[in-house]
């Protein structure tokens, strides 16, 4: 096309549009939005459809499994028997239960001991019931360091007793058993 042509084409739009008027104008803007939507849009579509098929696809696939490695009754026992404690040492775990008192800040009466073999799991258990006196969050503190600090040891049973309300400080029944084996590596 040639410069008059074009000038012709554009004066020509100019007066469309203004014998239109804005409403015109308006319709032709939505119009020509629309369009460019559409072209662009269109090639969305099928991207989109083209990875719906291939989420589906992988969706149908099964999972990958992994065999778990099987389980050997043995090695679990003699896992469970390395985890016990010496029954040598009974006493002085005893002792890093008072410790353990002491440094929670809690007063430690005179405890029950009862040791005990059980035949069948062929392990010695060692029970220890323990008065202590302290504030509810210093007893607490000391069975959960207890129990860190002996790993074969469970807590068993604890109660709280306040014989009044003003009283800061509780009276505690802790009892725990120590699961214990007559020296590492020994025939069970």
């Amino acid at each position: 096309m040639s410069a008059p042509t074009l000038a012709k084409l554009a004066l020509r739009a100019r007066l469309a549009v203004a014998a239109g008027g804005p409403f015109f104008c308006g319709a032709c803007v939505l119009l020509l939005a629309g369009g460019a939507a559409v072209a662009w849009l269109l090639p969305q579509g099928a991207l989109q459809a083209q990875r719906h098929a291939v989420a589906l696809g992988l969706a149908r696939m099964p999972p990958p499994v992994d065999k778990p490695a099987p389980v050997i009754a043995n090695e679990n026992l003699a896992l469970f028997y390395a985890t016990l404690g010496e029954k040598r040492y009974a006493e002085q775990q005893v002792k890093t239960l008072f410790g353990i008192a002491a440094k929670s800040g809690l007063s430690l009466s005179q405890g029950d001991y009862k040791a005990a073999y059980d035949r069948n799991a062929r392990l010695h258990t060692y029970q220890v019931t323990l008065p202590v006196k302290g504030s509810y969050g210093a007893i607490w503190k000391f069975t959960i360091l207890s129990l860190r600090a002996i790993p074969f040891a469970s807590l068993d049973e604890i109660s709280f007793k306040r014989d009044n309300l003003g009283e800061p400080a509780l009276e505690a029944r802790v009892r725990m058993t120590f699961y214990l084996q007559d020296a590492p590596g020994a025939p069970q």
